[in-house]
């Protein structure tokens, strides 16, 4: 439906004329005839007569009239509430999560943010940080906290918030929790506790491996880190695990070599998605400028 054409049929109807309502709109009266014949078309039927110099509505005119009103008003009300939804942080808001951020690194920040913007409604989804990497560049969350890759995707804008170092880990009770200076070759030969290889935290401990030609002798994986932390514990293995999961039941392992295991955490987003008023102000909270 042509807005133009109804509020100019509108403004006839209010005129009486078609001059009148050429001169409210500042427009020229073939102008103002052209759109109502164009109205006329696209309704089938006749809304004004000629008589003499002037024109009479004619009943379907009348009928029309209510209509053309409600359609403007509500076509105006819809405008301004797009222009509102447009500017100010309102509706619903999902985000993706990896446990280890939502559980250590996202609570104060979300609460933060729902006391600030009490209008929007929130939804976080917890999911690996490969899923919901997957998740944002198919568009499923407007954003997501995760382990950010070793290898960034060129469709994507990564933005660093936490570094994370990693440290080699194992059960208090087991045997290399006893020794000093333990090198690469020989935690190779000892049971391994591990993500998933294709997860971006298994590619930096695999990586490190990789240089010195050795692979881990991985005889479980999991790919949540609480759970590793959980059976490393328990004494089925060593792991590679972050200082905030490093408890009582765990000590670092003496290696011979300073290792510096280091993953980034923070936040991923789609460029080509329109960014609502929401997830821009998810943004700014952390500081994030594009």
């Amino acid at each position: 439906m042509n807005t133009i054409n109804l509020t100019t049929f509108a403004t006839v109807m209010q005129t009486g004329s078609i001059s009148g309502a050429a001169e409210k709109l500042f427009i020229t009266q073939p102008a103002v005839s052209k759109r109502i014949k164009n109205l006329e078309s696209e309704f089938g039927v006749t809304l004004f007569d000629t008589v003499g110099r002037g024109i009479i509505a004619t009943p379907a005119a009348h009928e029309l009239l209510p209509y053309a009103k409600k359609w403007l008003d509500d076509y105006e009300s819809c405008r301004a509430s797009l222009q509102h939804s447009k500017e100010t942080a309102s509706g619903k808001l999902v985000i993706g999560t990896s446990h280890h951020i939502g559980l250590h690194h996202l609570a104060p920040v979300l609460k933060r943010f729902i006391q600030t913007y009490p209008a929007v409604q929130l939804e976080v989804q917890f999911m690996d940080s490969e899923e919901a990497h997957k998740a944002v560049l198919d568009g499923d969350v407007s954003l997501a906290f995760l382990t950010l890759p070793p290898t960034y995707d060129l469709r994507l804008n990564y933005h660093t918030l936490w570094s994370d170092p990693l440290y080699f880990v194992t059960g208090t009770l087991s045997s290399l929790a006893q020794k000093n200076n333990v090198t690469l070759l020989q935690l190779a030969h000892h049971p391994a506790i591990l993500p998933a290889a294709n997860t971006f935290t298994s590619q930096i401990t695999l990586a490190e491996f990789n240089r010195h030609n050795l692979r881990p002798y991985a005889t479980m994986t999991t790919n949540p880190l609480e759970s590793i932390r959980m059976l490393v514990s328990i004494g089925l293995g060593w792991s590679v695990l972050p200082e905030t999961l490093i408890n009582q039941d765990l000590v670092k392992i003496d290696m011979a070599e300073d290792f510096e295991l280091q993953r980034h955490l923070g936040v991923v987003v789609n460029p080509n998605l329109t960014r609502s008023a929401s997830t821009q102000a998810l943004m700014d909270m952390l500081s994030i400028a594009e």
